[in-house]
């Protein structure tokens, strides 16, 4: 099976970045609805998932 990489190659970045921005925002933030370290858990081992529930309900509104 051969991989299509023009379709994959985007997602991939696009899945770096969402991560990316999700630690930093999460490492940023002074507080989070939940300990800190389960959201860098959470980001780093739920690929695509992990980062918008950060988003979605970990962060704190100030």
């Amino acid at each position: 099976m051969e991989l299509n990489w023009a379709i994959l190659t985007p997602i991939l970045i696009l899945q770096a970045i969402l991560t990316i921005t999700a630690l930093v925002s999460c490492i940023k933030q002074e507080t989070t609805n939940g300990p800190k370290w389960m959201w860098i858990l959470l980001i780093l081992l739920l690929n695509t998932v992990g980062p918008i529930l950060y988003f979605v309900i970990g962060r704190k509104n100030q």
